[in-house]
């Protein structure tokens, strides 16, 4: 099997990691909607990153036949079981898929065609805005990707993110699957429905007194209900992560709810609130942000 990428969604997260990938000489696919197919292929992909302009050249198709090491699924949830339907499983029986996907719910999507290849992926510190198909801006640093798999041997797990360094990211391998997918939503679960509810970015929530009082009280509901789930995590350590945020970060939620678009917010927050239902927690917090945003 050659030591190909695809990515499936090349959206702002996605078209960024393919562009790095083509740069560092790693064969990259990327599995996008009819409409952007032609777009990607004619002119590449564009980043405007921190420290420059970088530029690559990327094949692009419609679906995903041929086998692959190294799957990225980085689409919106909505639209995920349809996405999935343009890769083969044959594609990936012997490679690995890795979804950079906020919530939980979309791993039993994934097994379901993809069966023991899929790994819990998730990808943090990290903004990145598409301002046409081919041109994307990076806000922050390249992403920190974290991985973990219960099911996949970890020599062929290592083989498969090993093309994620060879494009200059930070990968980190752990072990527990759960734990990779809370240790992101215990706070992007939040401040995804504080930011849409609002409309002020991180900066802002955590210097208005009420609305830091109110996103403490969430994190410290959603850490709850991470444990309740086998998932100990820390409030203090999440606001960690929250109080070294840039000023102008928002969430990519907020930024679909201000537009008018689809968002994501069931998919991250909904996914909250249905675990503390099946834990029988008490979320107030957090289910008053969900009415505020929009979502109940």
């Amino acid at each position: 099997m050659s030591d190909t990428a695809a990515i499936l969604g090349p959206g702002a997260v996605g078209g960024a990691i393919a562009a790095r990938l083509s740069a560092a000489g790693v064969p990259t696919v990327c599995v996008a909607h009819p409409d952007a197919v032609g777009p990607i292929a004619l002119g590449g992909l564009a980043v405007e990153t921190r420290t420059g302009h970088l530029t690559a050249r990327v094949e692009a198709t419609e679906r995903l036949e041929r086998p692959v090491r190294l799957l990225l699924v980085t689409v919106k949830a909505g639209v995920l079981e349809d996405a999935i339907e343009r890769v083969e499983p044959d594609a990936v029986a012997e490679g690995v898929v890795v979804p950079l996907l906020n919530g939980l719910e979309h791993m039993d999507v994934l097994r379901a065609r993809f069966d023991g290849r899929v790994a819990a992926g998730s990808v943090s510190h990290y903004q990145a805005y598409r301002v046409s198909r081919v041109q994307i801006v990076e806000a922050s640093p390249p992403p920190l990707v974290t991985v973990a798999s219960e099911t996949i041997p970890r020599h062929e797990l290592e083989g498969a993110l090993e093309l994620l360094r060879q494009a200059g990211l930070d990968v980190r391998v752990e072990d527990d699957e759960r734990r990779v997918l809370w240790h992101k939503l215990a706070r992007i679960a939040p401040l995804a429905a504080a930011t849409s509810a609002s409309g002020l970015t991180v900066g802002e929530l955590r210097d208005q007194p009420v609305w830091r009082d109110r996103l403490e009280l969430a994190v410290e509901e959603a850490c709850a209900v991470a444990a309740a789930d086998g998932v100990a995590l820390q409030p203090e350590d999440q606001w960690a992560i929250i109080d070294a945020m840039a000023n102008e970060t928002t969430t990519s939620a907020a930024r679909d709810v201000a537009a008018g678009r689809a968002s994501e917010l069931d998919a991250i927050l909904g996914a909250v609130l249905r675990a503390a239902e099946r834990h029988r927690l008490v979320v107030p917090t957090l289910e008053e942000l969900a009415a505020e945003a929009g979502l109940r």
